[in-house]
């Protein structure tokens, strides 16, 4: 009788609209727009184009920088992305750029990276002079720049000098862009070395759908969100092959175990691999079909070969050039790594996945809590 009261209780708030759906969640008004300010991201892609679009729609100065000029006037047309969630209306207010003008630079509050990791030196080179010191870089990129094994906050650190690291923030956490540009409840991390910074990011971009928690572990945000693009290659290859969720839970406890091994090593905070831009960003990148890194995996598990992969992929997985610069900073830091290990040689040795994955199962016994 108890329990069927307090159904009636439940359902009779859930029909009066004390308790919201999710479709009134989505229609409400979730502006809480904070900081007033200009906003500019570089970076027209995915991740790009839905955090420009949620930072118009909470009333903020927005313009987003891309090279292709059938985006940028799609963008200013018809308010939508022609290439990158296409079927999202885009805030009216959301302006694009072909032109990185200095006078929007110099009074930017906030610049968004949202490019790839690889190219992320080349684009910050020209403009490091016209960005006042007062803007907060908000680093939305994951991955290890080749050569370097430099992190994305790393990176920008080295074009803008060390005074910039207060003002250098981690934005990372379990976020496919679809789902926020569709007000999908969501929840990341943003990580600063500067607890004002990190407050000031947080209101920046915070909104009921969109919940945002601070720590002040930003390397530890960005190893965790490089290598888990890497350890879900493998995730998706083992589902290519026909594993099932046995291989997968084992795949991403040991995946996770890298990923901290190696975090370990740089300097992160093991509390950070529990949170958000840890586990819950590495769980939700090696078991769903929209990850790319997945996705690839996926393909060569069932014979493709990476070339044909990669060409018809539409867009960038940064785990295949990760994976490369992982491996090398894992035998630099001489952290043991054979997930991430295997995944190198078959995307670069030469190895089969067959072989891989025969090699990761006949490893010598070991204890599963160790120091190596």
């Amino acid at each position: 009788m108890v329990k069927s009261a307090c159904y009636c209780v439940a359902y009779e708030q859930f029909e009066t609209g004390i308790i919201p759906t999710l479709s009134n969640l989505k229609g409400a008004d979730l502006s809480n727009s904070g900081i007033p300010g200009k906003t500019i991201v570089l970076g027209t892609g995915n991740f790009g184009t839905c955090l420009a679009n949620h930072l118009a729609q909470k009333g903020h100065s927005v313009t987003i920088w891309g090279r292709s000029q059938e985006i940028v006037d799609s963008i200013n047309t018809l308010h939508r992305n022609p290439k990158y969630l296409e079927h999202i209306a885009l805030d009216h207010r959301l302006n694009a750029t072909l032109k990185l003008e200095p006078e929007s630079l110099k009074a930017a509050s906030f610049l968004v990276l949202a490019i790839p990791t690889q190219s992320l030196r080349s684009v910050m080179e020209p403009i490091k002079d016209l960005i006042s010191p007062s803007c907060i870089i908000v680093c939305a990129v994951k991955g290890i720049e080749n050569d370097t094994y430099r992190f994305p906050i790393q990176i920008v650190e080295d074009v803008l000098g060390p005074a910039s690291r207060d003002k250098i923030v981690v934005l990372s956490g379990p976020s496919f862009a679809i789902e926020v540009a569709e007000k999908q409840p969501t929840a990341v991390s943003v990580a600063c070395r500067n607890a004002e910074t990190n407050r000031a990011t947080q209101a920046l971009f915070h909104t009921s759908l969109f919940r945002v928690y601070t720590t002040d572990d930003p390397i530890g945000l960005e190893v965790a969100g490089a290598l888990k693009n890497v350890i879900a290659i493998a995730s998706g290859t083992l589902a290519g092959l026909g594993f099932q969720q046995n291989a997968r839970a084992a795949l991403l406890t040991r995946g996770l175990a890298e990923i901290a091994r190696v975090g370990a090593a740089l300097g992160a905070n093991p509390i950070t691999f529990m949170g958000l831009g840890g586990v819950g960003d590495l769980f939700l990148t090696c078991t769903s079909e929209k990850s790319r890194n997945y996705t690839v995996g996926y393909r060569l598990g069932k014979g493709e070969s990476l070339d044909e992969v990669l060409r018809t992929l539409g867009s960038v997985a940064e785990g295949v050039s990760t994976s490369k610069a992982a491996y090398e900073l894992c035998e630099k830091l001489k952290v043991d790594s054979p997930i991430i290990h295997v995944v190198y040689s078959v995307l670069y040795g030469g190895d089969t996945v067959a072989n891989g994955l025969h090699r990761l199962l006949n490893r010598e016994m070991k204890a599963e809590i160790s120091n190596q």
